[in-house]
């Protein structure tokens, strides 16, 4: 048969829609791969903490190739999540961190980067300036807020802090409070600042993240106490996860740049700024261990004995 150039035009055509229906069908079996879940617990709202984590998680699909699918969960729900295998990642605090490594094997990989102590944090215990309230010894028969029992630094930090002092916050205090609903740390330093409480248990991070908004003044408190600094928030790893995805999702986030961006329902958004966080370290261990104390100190899970 004799090829005319129009005849390889038209070879050329019908090769080129070919490849193309085979690469289009190629890119729609990968679209509808089973996602990979990473579960982030909700810090202040579930809408704050989706516009916060939403382009991580975008960049990590974009970066591995692979579909993966933000999870929006309370701190009390993650353990169901994690026995339920509703997730292969979590972004969680340190004690969330430890409960799921100590019952369920879930393996420390990354450690969020913010705030003056890098990828730790403290906690403080704070009273008004002026209130006479100076030491852990002037707190006894006054009023305390706490923040959420499972706050590594507005709860575990500063109890501990008042039991090695010898200082019962049970017997000791008039009574304390957990508040409820969201901002709960805000709502610890607001409650010392406006006088309803004597004390408060506040994150340094979220103190320092105020004064620095000027919705309060550091010479508006003293600092009774502040916790040895320990690791901030997590991301974990299921053990049943492929350890190559989880070597190139660790990769991933060492390697993430404060100017690496990514498009998210049209818009572009620098991943980092949008997490309010600097970057990630790869998480040690061994450098959980003060938390575990203190839980033990605590009497808290994982390692509360009734």
């Amino acid at each position: 048969m004799r090829i005319t150039p129009i005849l390889l035009t038209v070879l050329f055509i019908t090769s080129f829609f070919l490849f193309g229906c085979k690469e289009q069908s190629q890119t729609k079996i990968s679209a509808n791969e089973k996602p990979i879940r990473i579960g982030f617990m909700i810090c202040d709202s579930r809408e704050e903490s989706k516009a916060r984590f939403a382009p991580l998680t975008a960049y990590l699909s974009e970066k591995t190739g692979r579909k993966f699918q933000m999870v929006l969960a309370n701190t009390y729900e993650f353990e169901d999540l994690v026995r339920k295998k509703k997730v292969d990642f979590v972004h969680v605090n340190s004690i969330i961190a430890v409960i799921l490594n100590e019952r369920y094997g879930v393996k420390l990989l990354a450690v969020d980067i913010r705030g003056r102590d890098g990828y730790k944090s403290t906690g403080t215990i704070i009273s008004l300036k002026g209130s006479g309230i100076k030491t852990i010894e002037d707190m006894k028969g006054k009023s305390m807020i706490f923040g959420p029992a499972l706050a590594p630094f507005g709860y575990m930090a500063q109890y501990a802090l008042l039991l090695k002092h010898g200082f019962d916050p049970e017997t000791d205090l008039s009574y304390y409070a957990i508040p409820t609903g969201a901002a709960k740390h805000e709502k610890v330093i607001y409650g010392v600042y406006f006088g309803k409480y004597d004390v408060g248990a506040a994150p340094r991070i979220d103190l320092d993240k105020m004064i620095k908004e000027n919705k309060v003044r550091k010479e508006d408190f003293n600092i009774i106490a502040e916790s040895i600094p320990m690791p901030y928030c997590t991301i974990g790893v299921l053990p049943d996860v492929d350890p190559n995805l989880s070597k190139q999702v660790l990769d991933i986030l060492l390697n993430l740049k404060k100017d690496e961006t990514v498009l998210v329902d049209g818009e572009v958004l620098k991943v980092l700024k949008r997490m309010w966080v600097d970057g990630f370290v790869k998480a040690k261990d061994k450098e959980y261990d003060p938390i575990r104390e203190r839980l033990k100190l605590c009497n808290m899970a994982p390692y509360r004995k009734d």
